[in-house]
């Protein structure tokens, strides 16, 4: 599991993104899965473990099993 802070997160967008601690690039956030971790939102500064999931369909990765760090 990686860890990484929250740059920045739109509740009313819906998506944000995290830096990753390891300083690979940034990983896109969904609002589904902020919510599916039972977490009532994403803060700016916010410290954060998750999964990194790659969409098979689209390609595009994005950062799933959340939870606070």
């Amino acid at each position: 599991m990686a860890t990484g802070t929250v740059k920045w997160f739109n509740g009313q967008k819906g998506f944000g993104f995290i830096q990753p601690n390891d300083g690979s690039s940034d990983v896109f956030v969904h609002i589904s899965a902020v919510e599916r971790a039972g977490l009532p939102g994403l803060t700016e500064g916010q410290r954060v473990n998750f999964e990194l999931r790659t969409d098979p369909k689209h390609g595009k990765s994005s950062a799933e099993n959340l939870s606070l760090a």
